[in-house]
């Protein structure tokens, strides 16, 4: 076991510096993006989630993971946001004390529609059938 008590050899996790780091700048830019108005056209009148913040171990560097809420294009999000990247990165820098304030790198979020489809599956009856030993007694009758 690793010291963080994962079973797999090789699994390098994030250093709470690097957890805590994350958090840090997201939270920072959720109240950036809510002030700011962007004016690349991706991201006009696109409310835009940001799910995970992924800091590099040197902390230099940040992978900011987005989803557009409601409908929209993820991949168009991203793209409009890494545009505004410089712009982000200093008004972060204004808002958070680092020593450095990290290069962002924004990264469509595909882990909402992942769940949906795990959902739709797991609602098949077949699959509900092989999940619920109940049910299969009741379709032998």
């Amino acid at each position: 076991m690793t010291r963080h008590g994962s079973p797999q050899m090789g699994a390098k996790l994030p250093s709470q510096r690097q957890l805590r780091a994350g958090e840090l700048v997201r939270h920072a830019l959720v109240e950036i993006l809510q002030r700011e108005e962007l004016r690349d056209p991706a991201l006009q009148g696109v409310d835009v989630t940001i799910t995970e913040v992924r800091a590099a171990p040197d902390l230099k560097t940040a992978r900011v993971f987005v989803a557009p809420l409601g409908a929209g294009d993820r991949e168009a999000v991203a793209g409009g946001l890494n545009r505004c990247a410089g712009f982000l990165r200093g008004r972060l820098g204004k808002q958070i004390e680092m020593k450095f304030t990290p290069e962002l790198r924004f990264v469509a979020d595909d882990r909402f529609d992942q769940a949906s489809r795990i959902d739709e599956l797991l609602a098949q009856p077949s699959v509900k059938r092989d999940l619920d030993p109940g049910l299969a007694d009741e379709v032998d009758d």
